[in-house]
């Protein structure tokens, strides 16, 4: 949640934190802002909206700059508005902060502050945290780097910090917990993200900053300290990643470019890891693990949203295969029921971006129990994947779009290779259907391009017959069942039309009393050991006049003959199915989507990467 942005060197600041802002609009577009250090004063610019209005707004005054901060904002505490958007600055101009995340315990604080005389203009948590600080140097004539130190002692929640100053016009005082910051090295110059993509253009070098750091920036200096005053020597990693990656690259969305991207994302996630010639599969921090992974009596998957349906997936995947208890939780209510963690329990995280922040906690508890933590993200060097065990990366490449697509069918295809390499090495599953599988997973890739190839026109026509649809119900058995609740999720998130899914054999029990001549009905039918049944349910609702849209398997005269509009699949094992199944769904959700004007790529509300809880 929320994009922050800095930069301090010899270039103009505000271009390189205006464009760093556009890159991370995806974190969060109620608010933009902008503050600077133009000769030894500070001026700020800040805009409800998006970062265009931002921009727009800040035409034809002077924003020469060589160090400046920027906030892209998903509203926590209070309303979008200009009031409210961030940097934040303190009465005499002499501090500026921009901030990502949620202090818990703000009122105490501001009740303390508004005692001593002090007056607000927003409603956020960040003015009360900045005023904090200011106070803290006053009072104590330290610098704002000791200040901040000790604020930080006090404050409960999670945060990054950004603060710029007058009296040190070239430096910027960065503090992180529990939320992502990046910052990128350059020649005599620094930028600073909530992750790499608005430095890309500039430096592939970067350093990961860990909790309860402190930065000091400078153009020619980067010091890191714990919270303790120690130097901490900075770890600097390349980045895989190329400028060309986060750019739409001719697409009229980033959610469309990535859904078209699948094949090479599913391609990539296999790619060094399957090997079909040699029958093996090769995941070296799994390996690493394997033999308590066998051994454990239960399997528990945490996660978030469309993550969390991907673990629905690996559910009946790892039971199937391996034969291991597993059981699936939002990480939100993991981490607050008290659950029963046993040492040599295996935790398994899902997570895009590798920062969610119920996740993170939910893991942090589990590993001080003794628990095994193994990390399926997106993102290298994240905190998710610092803090496991072991684990896997997908390697979707950056997904910019906020509904999850390419992310959601990496993350699918990296479980399915975890699922088969545990039960080869359980020898649950024989020679010969480890065999089959491999080679099911191998065609993956081709299929979703069949899929792009040949059935967009119709889905973009099923997208404009249904898109004054008020309600969807979506339905799904077995592995399709998830794939079901994903379909639903997606249209809510880039349409906002009310959409449930549900298992198809529940539709009895409430929700077939929905079902009229109005309400579009999508069964996931491909063919598998449900087929029969689901056929079924397709006829109960045909019955009372549902408006039937199936994803059926190629050559599935049945169900063809059901249905008012189909769309169909190539035939694959049911095990790997649900990888192209969704594809479709992602493809409804963005026609639909598109034919009611939204902006596709940035629904309302919503943010990509949830680093709050």
């Amino acid at each position: 949640m929320c994009g922050i942005v800095g930069y301090t060197g010899p270039r103009q600041a505000f271009s390189i934190v205006l464009d760093g802002l556009k890159r991370l609009e995806y974190r969060g577009y109620d608010s933009a802002g902008i503050a600077l250090v133009q000769e030894n004063k500070l001026n700020v610019f800040k805009k409800a909206g998006k970062v265009a209005n931002l921009e727009t707004a800040v035409s034809g005054h002077d924003v020469s700059s060589h160090t400046a901060i920027g906030h892209t904002r998903w509203a926590t505490h209070g309303e979008p508005s200009d009031r409210n958007a961030h940097p934040h600055y303190t009465p005499d101009g002499q501090i500026a902060m921009i901030h990502n995340g949620i202090i818990e315990n703000y009122q105490t604080i501001k009740n303390e502050l508004i005692s001593k005389g002090y007056e607000f203009k927003s409603d956020t948590d960040t003015e009360v945290l900045l005023y904090f600080i200011s106070e803290i140097k006053k009072n104590n004539a330290c610098s704002l780097e000791e200040a901040v130190r000790i604020a930080l002692k006090r404050v409960v929640g999670a945060y990054v910090i950004l603060l710029i100053e007058p009296e040190h016009p070239e430096t910027i005082i960065a503090a992180r917990k529990g939320s992502p910051l990046v910052i990128g090295i350059g020649k005599g110059e620094h930028f600073l993200g909530s992750d790499a993509s608005p430095m890309l253009a500039y430096t592939n070098e970067v350093v990961y900053i860990n909790d309860y750091e402190l930065a000091i920036v400078k153009p020619d200096e980067l010091i890191l300290k714990n919270i303790g005053n120690e130097r901490v020597t900075p770890y600097v990693q390349k980045l895989d990643l190329e400028l060309a990656a986060i750019e739409k690259g001719g697409y009229d969305h980033f959610m469309l470019k990535e859904i078209i991207e699948q094949p090479q994302a599913i391609f990539d996630s296999m790619r060094g890891r399957l090997d079909l010639d040699k029958l093996t599969i090769t995941l070296s921090g799994i390996e690493q693990y394997a033999e308590q992974i066998c051994k454990a009596n239960r399997i528990v998957i945490v996660s978030c949203g469309t993550s969390w349906h991907a673990g629905l997936v690996a559910e009946y995947l790892i039971e199937e295969l391996c034969r291991i208890n597993v059981e699936v939780e939002y990480a939100s209510e993991f981490r607050y029921r008290n659950p029963i963690v046993n040492e040599g329990d295996v935790i398994l995280a899902i997570s895009q971006s590798g920062e969610t922040a119920d996740t993170l906690v939910a893991l942090e508890n589990a590993k001080s129990k003794g628990a095994i933590i193994l990390g399926v993200v997106n993102v290298v060097g994240s905190s998710i994947a610092r803090l496991s065990h072991a684990g896997a990366y997908t390697h979707a490449g950056p997904e910019i779009g906020v509904a999850s697509t390419k992310a959601f069918t990496a993350q699918l295809t990296v479980l399915e290779l975890i699922a088969i390499k545990i039960a080869h090495i359980k020898k649950t599953i024989d020679e010969q259907q480890y065999a089959h599988l491999l080679k099911e997973l191998s065609a993956v890739p081709d299929k979703v391009q069949t899929i792009l190839d040949t059935q967009l026109p119709k889905i973009r026509e099923i997208a404009r017959k249904y898109k004054d649809a008020r309600d969807f119900l979506y339905l799904g058995r077995g592995y399709n069942f998830p794939i079901a609740l994903e379909g639903a999720l997606k249209l809510k998130e880039i349409t906002y039309i009310h959409a449930e899914g549900y298992p198809a054999a529940e539709m009895k029990h409430g929700p077939i009393a929905l079902v009229d001549e109005n309400l579009p009905v999508v069964f996931v039918a491909t063919k598998d050991r449900y087929h029969e049944k689901i056929v079924s349910n397709i006829q109960e609702v045909k019955a009372r006049k549902g408006r039937i849209i199936a994803v059926i398997t190629e050559g599935d005269e049945v169900s063809k003959g059901l249905a008012e509009d189909y769309i169909e699949i190539p035939d694959a094992d049911e095990i790997v199915a649900p990888i192209l199944s969704v594809i479709p769904l992602q493809l409804l959700s963005y026609y639909m989507g598109v034919e009611r004007n939204q902006d596709v790529d940035k629904p309302r509300n919503l943010a990509k990467s949830v680093t709050v809880e």
